[in-house]
C-alpha cells in the first residue's frame, strides 16, 4: 500500500503559517497518518484524552454543582477553539494547530479553577510550587497513558511549543513574568522535558499559538460578561462607564428596545467578540505588513508578538478585565465558593500526602513514602487530575464520618 497522504493541505496558507509537512516532528518517532496532518492528529489525540473530557466538570468561575448554564473549563475550551480557527483562517494560518492548541490550553488547570491552582501553589511552594500550564505539559507527555510505544500523547514540536509557551517566552530577556528568568527557575514538569526535547522556551511561539492565547482573552472575558450578568453578580447598567462593554451593550438597547434580557446579553456579547476579533485581525495585518516575516520561524524569532489587538484594544481589554475581578471574581458569592474549594484541595493533599495509602493503589506504587518529595508530587497530579465533583466526592468521603469509603 502507497503511504502517500490523502489529505490536501489548504494552498491558501501564509509564507509564515506552521506546515504540518514541515513539523520538527515528534519526540518519539511515528508513521504519520495518510488521511489526516500532524496538526489534525494532534487535535484528535487531545480530543480523544481523558484529561480533556474530565473539563467538562471543571469550573470556570462557578462550582459545576451552581447551575446548569454556566461555562465550565470544557465549553470554555470549545469556544477558544471556534474564535481561534475563525482568526486564523482568516489570517491564512494552520486551523488544525490553532485549534489544537485552543482544546489543550486547559487541561493542566486543578478543580476549583484558579483557587484550587492557587491552594496546590501553597501546599507545594517548598517543593517547586504548581503551575497549570507545566501541568498541561506534563499530561500531554507523560500522564496520559494511552499507547503501548510512549507516555503521553506524543504530539508534534510546534503544539508543545505553543502550549507551554501560551503566555509568551519563559525565560531570557523576552520572558513575559520575570524578564531574565532561567532554565533552572522554571516548574520541574517543564525543565525535564525540554532536558530531552528542546523547546526554545526564550522565543515567543508561533503564530498560530498567538492567535489561541489572544482567542483565549477575547473568549474568557466576554463569556465572563454573559455569566455575571445571568447569575446576577452586576447589572448591564454597572457596566456602562467601562470603556467599549458599556457603549455595545447602549447601542444593543437603541437597536433592539424591545429585546429581553436575556437576548440583550447575548447580542452584545456576541458584538463585543465580533469587535475584538476584528480588532485583532487589523492590527495583526499591520504588524505582518511592518515584519513582514517569511515563516513560522521568522515570527518566533522577531522579538514581539506579531498577533495582537491595537493599543486601544488592549486599554479596553485591561479595563474590562479590572472590572470582573472587583465584580466577579471578588464577588462574595464567588469567594464562598473558592473558599471552599481552597480547603477542599488543601485538606485532601494534606491527608493523602501523610496517608498514601489512602491513594488509589496505581498512585501508591509511585510514591516514596509518607510525606515524600516523589509522593507530593504524585498527590498533586492525583488532585490536579480531579474535577469539581470527584474532589468533592472524595473529600466527603475521607472526612465525613458518616459516608462510606
Amino acid at each position: 500500500m502507497t503511504s502517500t497522504p490523502l489529505f490536501i493541505r489548504p494552498d491558501t496558507l501564509e509564507l509564515f503559517a506552521s506546515r504540518p509537512e514541515q513539523s520538527r516532528g515528534r519526540l518519539h518517532s511515528e508513521r504519520e497518518s495518510r488521511t489526516r496532518s500532524a496538526f489534525q492528529r494532534d487535535r484528535d489525540r487531545i480530543i480523544h484524552s481523558e484529561a480533556f473530557r474530565r473539563l467538562q466538570y471543571k469550573t470556570q468561575v462557578f462550582v459545576y454543582h451552581v447551575g446548569e448554564n454556566y461555562r465550565t473549563r470544557l465549553t470554555h475550551s470549545l469556544e477558544v477553539a471556534q474564535i481561534a480557527r475563525s482568526i486564523a483562517r482568516v489570517l491564512g494560518l494552520d486551523e488544525d494547530l490553532a485549534e489544537a492548541l485552543a482544546l489543550a490550553h486547559d487541561l493542566g488547570h486543578t478543580p476549583f479553577g484558579h483557587a484550587g491552582e492557587d491552594a496546590l501553589q501553597e501546599v507545594l511552594a517548598q517543593g517547586g510550587g504548581f503551575d497549570h500550564n507545566a501541568q498541561s505539559l506534563k499530561i500531554v507527555t507523560k500522564l496520559e497513558q494511552r499507547y503501548p510505544k510512549f507516555d503521553g500523547l506524543n504530539l508534534t514540536w510546534e503544539t508543545l511549543e505553543g502550549l507551554v509557551k501560551h503566555n509568551g517566552p519563559l525565560i531570557g530577556p523576552l520572558a513575559v513574568k520575570k524578564p531574565g528568568r532561567a532554565l533552572s527557575d522554571l516548574p520541574g514538569a517543564i525543565t525535564e522535558y525540554v532536558a530531552r526535547h528542546d523547546l526554545e522556551l526564550g522565543t515567543f511561539a508561533g503564530p498560530e499559538a498567538q492567535v489561541a492565547a489572544l482567542s483565549d482573552d477575547i473568549a474568557y472575558n466576554n463569556h465572563d460578561i454573559d455569566d455575571g450578568l445571568r447569575a446576577g453578580l452586576f447589572t448591564i447598567d454597572d457596566l456602562k462607564d467601562v470603556p467599549l462593554v458599556g457603549p455595545v451593550f447602549q447601542q444593543v438597547a437603541r437597536d433592539f428596545p424591545g429585546a429581553s434580557h436575556s437576548v440583550t446579553i447575548h447580542e452584545a456579547v456576541r458584538d463585543l467578540i465580533g469587535v475584538m476579533v476584528e480588532d485583532l485581525i487589523k492590527q495583526t495585518r499591520a504588524n505582518i505588513a511592518q515584519y513582514r516575516p517569511d515563516s513560522a520561524q521568522a515570527v518566533r524569532q522577531l522579538g514581539v508578538p506579531l498577533v495582537s489587538f491595537s493599543d486601544e484594544m488592549r486599554r479596553n481589554d485591561k479595563a474590562l478585565k479590572a472590572f470582573l475581578f472587583q465584580n466577579m471574581y471578588r464577588h462574595y458569592s464567588v469567594n464562598r465558593m473558592t473558599s471552599k474549594g481552597r480547603r477542599v484541595v488543601k485538606d485532601l493533599f494534606a491527608l493523602f500526602h501523610a496517608e498514601p495509602e489512602c491513594l488509589p493503589p496505581d498512585r501508591q506504587v509511585l510514591c516514596d513514602g509518607k510525606g515524600g518529595v516523589k509522593t507530593s508530587r504524585v498527590v498533586a497530579d492525583y488532585i490536579a487530575s480531579m474535577t469539581d465533583r470527584l474532589a468533592l466526592d472524595e473529600h466527603r468521603r475521607l472526612f465525613d464520618m458518616q459516608e462510606k469509603p
